[in-house]
């Protein structure tokens, strides 16, 4: 009996020592070869040339957001741009200020959306709609919680004609509201940056190396119509990774970066509103099934808590507890989070990310998923 004991003992701990092992290597390998978007005195030739670029952005109900992001956006240094927004049947104060960009600014354009078609979601509506109307050789989509700083467009197009690539996207650095908001907005990079080499979205044709964020992405404008654009993907709640893969199957280039010092978003204003909005997105965003993914997020859970546990029976368990530790710490260096509430809080984030997957789940599972008061 104790031979069977000492067996189930030291494979757990051998289980926990390797993930935490291969995690740690996953976000040294980010922290060393992540691609981040900067600014390069190279860029700046790109200044004055002939592509022109559509900023194309979806907006229902965000008068507490399009203003700044608006004016992020007509302050870049790149002038051969488009601005065009689709006031997204807002009931608050959205259009009045979109109004007024449109006398101030001769390059920009807003429509109001029309009622959303049968087996429509209304972003991918929306994206498609603005697609439609858009002149540029060059599309970028970007939410209206967005900010760029000024080099953003013309460092992204740079890199898009450097490496040939059909899609370009970007996880922005978030810029985290409060306590509440720190509880969830974590989550997302830390799935990211501990489980995918993100250089690999690039380099790597293997079909599992795909990440994408609907907050920034950047398409050639043949490639976003030869794959269907956001028609292709008009029912997909998650559909930035869906657009993604199709870029991959098709042997299309694609690129994911770190928005580092040039992109940045507001994403959720409250726990509330963070755990929704993370709801919303979790399980659909792997497309794998139900049990599948609950058995992977009880993985994460597990290989993450018990070492807080077990270092108190055997101190062996403090090496995959150091381990995790410096990946979380490299996540949030990556991520420019608070370092000392990321270390605290890791046991508090991992379970918020198992409830919230669970809940993911069952509200997907249900068709009770609601964003912005729509049903999804």
């Amino acid at each position: 009996m104790t031979h069977y004991f000492d067996l189930i003992y030291n494979s757990i701990l051998f289980l926990i020592t390797a993930f935490a092992g291969y995690s740690l290597f996953t976000t040294i390998n980010n922290l060393l070869s992540a691609p981040i978007l900067k600014t390069n005195r190279e860029v700046e030739s790109l200044r004055g040339k002939s592509s022109k670029v559509s900023i194309l952005i979806p907006a229902r109900n965000e008068e507490k957001n399009i203003a700044d992001c608006l004016n992020s956006v007509f302050n870049q240094s790149y002038r051969n741009i488009e601005v065009l927004v689709l006031n997204d049947n807002s009931e608050d104060g959205t259009e009045n200020i979109l109004q007024d960009f449109a006398k101030k600014h001769d390059n920009f354009g807003f429509f109001n959306g029309s009622q959303l078609p049968e087996g429509w979601l209304g972003k991918n509506f929306a994206c498609s709609t603005l697609s439609k109307n858009a002149s540029g050789d060059y599309f970028l989509f970007i939410d209206a919680d967005v900010r760029l700083e000024k080099t953003a467009v013309e460092s992204a197009l740079y890199l898009v004609k450097k490496n040939n690539l059909s899609l370009l996207s970007l996880f922005p650095t978030q810029k985290i509201k409060g306590f509440g908001t720190f509880l969830v907005i974590p989550l997302m990079n830390w799935l990211l940056l501990n489980f995918l080499p993100l250089n690999q979205v690039f380099k790597s044709k293997n079909q599992k190396f795909v990440a994408a964020n609907g907050q920034f992405m950047f398409f050639e404008r043949e490639s976003y119509f030869s794959l269907g654009g956001h028609d292709s993907v008009k029912d997909k709640i998650v559909e930035d990774m869906e657009l993604a893969r199709s870029v991959k199957s098709a042997n299309l280039n694609l690129m994911t970066l770190l928005g580092g010092n040039l992109v940045f978003c507001n994403m959720y204003s409250s726990f509330t509103e963070g755990l929704n909005g993370f709801s919303k997105n979790f399980y659909p965003g792997f497309n794998i099934s139900a049990a599948t993914f609950l058995l992977m997020i009880l993985v994460f859970f597990l290989v993450n808590i018990f070492p807080f546990f077990l270092i108190y029976v055997d101190l062996l368990f403090l090496i995959p507890l150091i381990m995790i530790m410096i990946s979380k710490l490299i996540i949030a260096k990556l991520s420019h989070f608070n370092i000392f509430l990321s270390l605290l809080l890791h046991p508090v984030h991992i379970a918020i990310m198992l409830f919230t997957g669970v809940k993911s789940v069952i509200l997907t599972k249900k068709r009770k998923l609601v964003w912005k008061g729509r049903n999804l």
